[in-house]
């Protein structure tokens, strides 16, 4: 059975998302207001399993904000992959450590606040999905969807996948311009 989750937190995330992201003091505000989410989350019906899944997606979204490479890496299971919004953009472990190495010992992370989020945990409790709606500075509305799975005792991501929605009236605009960029081909 598919469970939707729409919290409470999820909501407040929302408004907490109008403060102009710009300063360190609205960052703050956003991180607190996800650190609260499983409490909250929890009150809304949550199962205790859905509840740790949205813990830890908050906790990854935390650590890539703060650009804290080991936090943000320890919350991926050891084989992962991640796809990011370009379609050259797929990464195992090694790959994306490297991508994001750089940026991360600058302390340049990246910052997506969640909007909204939806998890599954499948009935076996060893699997769960999500799919969530997030909110960064330079994309606008973007989306992440994925798998955890129960490694060492917790939860981790084995698949994170972002993407940038498209309103359909604007999809062949864009799907022509990618073919007009890749030279053409479909």
């Amino acid at each position: 059975m598919m469970r939707h989750v729409s919290s409470r937190a999820t909501r407040a995330r929302a408004r907490v998302r109008a403060v102009p992201a710009r300063s360190r003091a609205a960052a703050a505000l956003v991180i607190a207001a996800s650190a609260l989410g499983g409490l909250v989350a929890s009150a809304a019906g949550q199962t205790a399993d859905e509840a740790e899944v949205g813990g830890v997606l908050d906790a990854l979204h935390r650590a890539a904000s703060e650009a804290d490479f080991e936090g943000y890496f320890g919350l991926y299971a050891e084989e992962f992959v991640f796809l990011g919004t370009d379609a050259t953009e797929r990464w195992g472990r090694s790959e994306f450590m490297e991508y994001a190495r750089g940026p991360f010992s600058e302390g340049r992370g990246w910052t997506y606040t969640p909007v909204e989020r939806w998890v599954t945990v499948a009935p076996d409790g060893r699997t769960a999905w999500f799919d969530e709606r997030l909110e960064n500075a330079g994309l606008g509305e973007t989306r992440g969807s994925g798998v955890l799975v129960l490694e060492g005792g917790g939860w981790k991501v084995a698949q994170y996948n972002l993407t940038i929605p498209i309103p359909n009236e604007l999809a062949r605009e864009f799907v022509a311009r990618i073919r007009e960029r890749a030279g053409g081909r479909p």
